[in-house]
């Protein structure tokens, strides 16, 4: 679609920045590992039952806000890392995926930032129990499995990519998503301001429009597991 003059010269580009490339590689979670073809096993969703708890708001007012606090970040930290869950359960054998959701029109997976020098799984832990459990209740043992994919910020707006862009000689945001496989059943608490909706795959699949093209290319990106609905 490029023409071949685009492809040489991204060839060009990526060779003088092998190095840059290999450091960013070497700071980012392994996108695959020894299990990525294996079995994801799927509880009924008539096991989990739902509570809620005190609102839980984002660090930011506003979108512009976010991105003003990303900047700040990045001279100071350099380029962020996200940790996000891709919690999965079924209905009559159909595979959904728990979203949360904030107003009518915006949703996202359960997860957070991760900190400076933090362990990404460790961290995704962390922010599920927070969003999720009850405050005074049994955390629930959340088993991080495979990185199902990685998207990078190139810049400190809204655009997102599933590769570093060949322009690009920082990213400033690098977002991990993990396969989490839940426990056969639990008691989810969620915070007032948040809805949390299972999402059936084919609800999800090439829709953009409603769910952005993170959460609406993971149907693609889990077709090669192998359900094991419990």
């Amino acid at each position: 679609e490029f023409g071949e003059f685009y492809t040489i010269n991204t060839n060009y580009f990526l060779q003088s920045n092998l190095r840059m490339l290999t450091d960013v590689a070497e700071n980012t979670p392994n996108t695959m590992t020894a299990d990525a073809e294996g079995s994801m096993f799927l509880p009924p969703l008539t096991n989990f039952t739902f509570g809620s708890k005190e609102p839980q708001y984002e660090k930011d007012p506003s979108v512009p806000a976010r991105f003003q606090r990303l900047r700040k970040e990045f001279n100071q930290w350099g380029m962020r890392h996200t940790s996000e869950a891709l919690l999965l359960l079924h209905e009559h054998n159909l595979a959904h995926v728990l979203l949360l959701q904030l107003g009518t029109t915006f949703f996202k997976l359960p997860g957070g930032e991760v900190a400076p020098g933090a362990d990404p799984k460790e961290s995704l832990k962390t922010s599920l129990t927070k969003l999720l459990c009850k405050e005074n209740g049994p955390p629930i043992d959340w088993e991080v499995k495979d990185v199902v994919c990685q998207w990078w910020r190139p810049g400190f707006d809204p655009p997102q990519y599933p590769y570093i862009p060949p322009h690009v000689s920082s990213p400033k945001e690098c977002r991990t998503i993990y396969l989490v496989d839940l426990p056969h059943s639990a008691t989810f608490a969620v915070p007032r301001n948040y809805r949390l909706v299972a999402a059936p795959l084919f609800e999800l699949y090439d829709n953009s429009t409603s769910y952005g093209p993170v959460i609406s290319s993971l149907p693609q990106l889990i077709s090669r597991y192998n359900p094991v609905y419990t």
